[in-house]
């Protein structure tokens, strides 16, 4: 298991490992897209060395199988002046952990974001929970939602990234035997900290890479933990919250974009994708 002080060192940044996986030259990481790749590619490298114990039996980590279709995500979408970030929590079955795309319900990925790249597959896979990628005919509840609701707000993509970028803080999906999904409160206690503790460090390194001022939680256990960190890094940006689209929320299930236009259109963000 990797410790914290290994993990983050005295200055509290992610250093670089043999991760199997090309590092970006030097003249590239000038670029917000670079730098984020690059954050992330780092994390990757540490997040292979933590171990965990029952309940998880499977682990997917779409920033690995998925690389192409991600980084197709990434240097089309993450561009220079961006002022918001949206962050989730971690894939989910039928969305990034298929697509490489946060929230990324296939239908909106490949219509709407004209994402397009290969999709592998996770050194071990769950029989009920197998990756079949861009090709998957599974509907993500929760992406479906996100994005068709900034679709409509938003009408091409290009509106909405000219300002607004989307990550989730963690890359990993988990699942017990039975092919359960399990999110990162449910892992005992000690493996999450350890896994969060990355997290966090690679997330306030992409915050300040993207020079965004405003971090957008996307539930509760977003919105807290990025308050936490961002705050604990002495990084100077506003961080707020909306409602998760999940369809294990019952409020969302009611009207989740209602909810989410109303606080959205309260933090400023809805005048800021519509008057352009």
């Amino acid at each position: 298991m990797l410790d914290d002080a290994t993990a983050a060192g005295e200055t509290g940044e992610l250093a670089g490992g043999d991760d199997g996986q090309k590092p970006l030259c030097e003249s590239e990481q000038l670029t917000p897209s670079s730098r984020f790749l690059q954050a992330e590619l780092e994390l990757n490298a540490h997040l292979r060395q933590l171990t965990f114990s029952e309940p998880v039996r499977y682990i997917y980590n779409p920033l690995e199988y998925a690389w192409d279709t991600h980084r197709c995500y990434v240097e089309r979408y993450c561009q220079a002046g961006l002022k918001i970030l949206f962050l989730g929590m971690n894939p989910g079955p039928f969305g990034m952990a298929q697509t490489g795309v946060p929230f990324g319900e296939v239908r909106s990925v490949v219509d709407w974001l004209k994402i397009t790249g290969e999709v592998g597959h996770p050194p071990d896979e769950h029989p009920k929970r197998q990756i079949t990628g861009l090709a998957c005919t599974q509907r993500e509840v929760s992406g479906a939602r996100f994005w068709g609701f900034f679709r409509k707000l938003c009408g091409e993509p290009a509106r909405f990234f000219q300002h607004c970028f989307v990550h989730n803080l963690c890359p990993l999906i988990f699942m017990s035997a039975s092919g359960k999904n399990l999110t990162p409160p449910e892992l005992p206690i000690g493996e999450r900290e350890k896994l969060l503790a990355l997290c966090d460090i690679a997330m306030c390194q992409v915050v300040k890479a993207l020079g965004v001022s405003m971090v957008i939680g996307i539930g509760r256990v977003a919105e807290q933990r990025a308050r936490r960190a961002l705050t604990a890094a002495s990084v100077s940006v506003r961080v707020e919250g909306i409602m998760h689209p999940s369809p294990r929320n019952p409020k969302a299930n009611k009207g989740w974009e209602d909810e989410a236009k109303a606080k959205l259109t309260e933090l400023g963000v809805i005048s800021l994708l519509t008057n352009m």
